[in-house]
């Protein structure tokens, strides 16, 4: 419920300004529709969702051009609930670059998807529900994007990971998808709690939910020290969780499980980018939280690395593909890290193009062979043509060869570190530096392992593979042809252009007016190396030697076994959680339940009657009337409490967060 307007636009807005609110309600309407409705369609609903996104995706494009036309920042709000002079909860807009390029990158993808899905999914059991779901999953990104305040992207970012849930486990028949689902949505709880600690924590420091306001109060130093930097930490812990940081990142692999369009949606434009896009909107905040963004940095230089390492021992191409995007977000969080906000976000546009169109390209492959696992296919550049070129493509594009999209992306990043480190302006700058390099051979490298595997050589599975329906091969083009084109926004006389549209103020580094022709060359040298060395040892075989033996098998199994990061969570966290109840609950059956049921068969009848008799008037009736009593016991303390103010319950939860940052910044 909207009681009375809060905010005024920065500019009169025109018209696009005033109906981009419809750009995250449309396929919110959508769900509905297709849910009530969609069994009822001819075509199931699909056409709802993909008529809403595309509508969406049109208003975004024009939202784009009416800001790039000089109409400014567009900031709205009302107030939604307001609980004291102080504390008020708003529901409002904010249409800025950043917000035009995410809804054009999110509309884009999920429109494509949604047309790649009518021939992925169809046939499917539950399709009507799956595009139900994964329109309010686009929903749910936008109105985080859109969002002008922390706790209604709190309300987007819940959103999209219930989504996920349901995604993921879409096919929750098989037991692997239903725990793959659970695992991802208990695994970004744990970076969640901490967002909206953050989220408290920043209210008690600065009285204000509204990221324009945080953002300056940073800036003019009315919050700062230590808890600014606890705060800003906390916000971390849950980009770490959505956006699959190490040490959180074990769900992201797992997920695979669900169809692989949604792979697509989730690695390209949605959930996995809300981390990315949470620390870009509080990028002034993390400047001036002391050491937080050498944390982002650090923390993202060793995600990058790792993940990269580990798509190097992947049989199953989606899995391959998802350390990938594990890696790439380590690339865009560490480039925020080292303060290279618009390289970070450069790399964010394009790589949502190559990456959708990998997994998209996976998907075709995974259509035709009915299996995910790269030791089943094998010269498939025979079969399916279209999904080759286009495939190749993608790869080319990750692995950063010139002139396609990655290429431009992620040597800027690159370079943002390279600058940082030798001007000393990041410690951690020098770390992401050589992490970015060592990765970006990885990169090239493993690439090259999946191309060579999945293309080249003898089809090595079964049946007779067939290049994917004209509703599947025209997403992947579009997305190629795109792939080719976006990076060139790259170019440095177009580099200003860049800047003007992504940085949130002019003291920002962001992209140099004058090129270094020698980066760009050394960048392609080391993906070029990576791409030959990757085609000697896996389809020339010119060196052949076995992993799980020799003095550096322990290395193998180490990497194989994902650094017993999984192993280590189970034992430590997992079972000593369940197996004590589980133990408990046995305990209880057998002692107890066994012992009365037995008990009672063997008695006579006379002393059933009085077991019954205890059992029922000295165990039930006591458990019954007792809590009973211990209800209304606890009713009349509590009603003392209750008193059905709302501002002394507003005060009593913030006045908590307040002693909670208070206690952080004293210890």
């Amino acid at each position: 419920m909207f009681l009375s307007q809060h905010g005024e636009a920065v500019f009169e807005p025109g018209l696009i300004g005033h109906i981009a609110w419809l750009v995250p309600l449309l396929p919110f309407l959508a769900f509905f529709v297709i849910l009530f409705f969609g069994k009822r369609l001819p075509d199931k609903g699909h056409s709802v969702g993909i008529g809403a996104v595309a509508i969406a995706l049109v208003i975004s494009l024009l939202s784009f051009i009416e800001l790039a036309g000089g109409r400014g920042d567009i900031e709205k709000s009302w107030t939604w609930f307001e609980f004291s002079d102080i504390l008020e909860l708003e529901f409002g807009m904010k249409l800025d670059f950043l917000t035009a390029v995410m809804f054009v990158v999110v509309c884009t993808i999920s429109l494509l998807v949604q047309i790649y899905s009518t021939g992925y999914m169809h046939g499917d059991s539950r399709y009507t529900w799956f595009y139900a779901v994964l329109s309010m999953f686009t929903s749910s990104m936008l109105f985080l994007v859109i969002a002008n305040n922390l706790m209604q992207m709190f309300v987007g970012w819940e959103g999209v990971g219930i989504c996920s849930y349901f995604l993921i486990g879409h096919f929750w028949e098989e037991k692997e998808n239903s725990s793959a689902a659970i695992k991802a949505f208990i695994t970004t709880r744990i970076g969640d709690v901490g967002f909206l600690f953050g989220i408290f924590a920043l209210f008690a420091l600065a009285h204000t939910f509204n990221i324009t306001e945080l953002n300056l109060a940073a800036e003019e130093g009315e919050i700062g020290g230590t808890a600014l930097t606890v705060a800003a930490l906390l916000l971390f812990l849950g980009a770490v969780g959505k956006s699959a940081q190490f040490p959180l990142h074990v769900w992201l692999p797992d997920a695979m499980a669900g169809p692989t369009p949604v792979s697509a949606l989730i690695h390209a434009a949605t959930m996995v980018v809300a981390g990315i896009y949470l620390v870009a909107r509080m990028f002034v905040l993390f400047e001036h939280a002391g050491a937080a963004l050498d944390v982002v940095a650090i923390v993202a230089g060793i995600t990058m690395l790792i993940a990269a390492v580990l798509a190097l021992v992947q049989d199953d191409i989606k899995k391959v593909l998802a350390y990938s995007t594990i890696s790439q977000l380590g690339y865009m969080m560490a480039a925020l890290g080292v303060g290279a906000y618009t390289a970070s976000i450069f790399h964010l546009f394009t790589h949502a193009f190559f990456k959708a169109l990998l997994f998209l390209g996976a998907g075709s492959l995974i259509h035709a062979v009915h299996s995910n696992n790269m030791s089943d296919m094998g010269g498939l550049r025979k079969y399916m043509p279209h999904t080759y070129k286009t495939f190749l493509i993608g790869s080319l594009a990750l692995g950063g060869i010139f002139p396609f999209a990655g290429f431009w992306s992620k040597d800027e990043i690159v370079g943002e570190a390279l600058r940082a480190s030798s001007e000393g302006t990041q410690a951690a700058a020098l770390f992401v530096l050589v992490a970015a390099l060592l990765t970006a051979f990885l990169t090239a490298l493993y690439m090259t392992r999946v191309c060579v595997k999945t293309f080249w050589g003898e089809y090595r599975g079964h049946g007779h593979p067939h290049e994917s329906p004209g509703s599947m091969v025209t997403p992947l083009w579009v997305l190629a042809l795109a792939t080719c084109v976006v990076g060139f926004l790259g170019l440095p006389v177009v580099g200003p252009f860049l800047d003007w549209i992504f940085i949130p103020g002019e003291e920002h580094p962001g992209f140099s007016t004058s090129y270094n022709i020698v980066l760009p060359v050394a960048s392609v040298g080391i993906a070029g190396s990576a791409i030959w060395l990757g085609w000697q040892l896996f389809y020339k075989e010119r060196w052949k030697f076995d992993v799980l033996k020799g003095p550096f098998a322990w290395t193998y199994r180490f990497v194989a076994n994902k650094y017993y990061l999984d192993d280590i969570y189970l034992g430590a966290i997992v079972k000593p959680i369940q197996y004590p109840l589980a133990k408990a609950a046995n305990w209880f059956n057998q002692h107890v339940l066994d012992g009365v049921v037995n008990g009672t068969a063997a008695g006579t009848i006379a002393s059933s009657r009085v077991t019954y008799a205890v059992i029922d008037q000295g165990v039930i009736d006591f458990a019954v009337n007792g809590a009973a009593g211990l209800t209304g016991v606890s009713g009349g303390l509590l009603r003392h409490v209750q008193t059905g103010n709302i501002q002394r319950y507003a005060a009593v939860l913030f006045a908590s967060a307040a002693l909670f940052v208070a206690a952080l910044a004293f210890f």
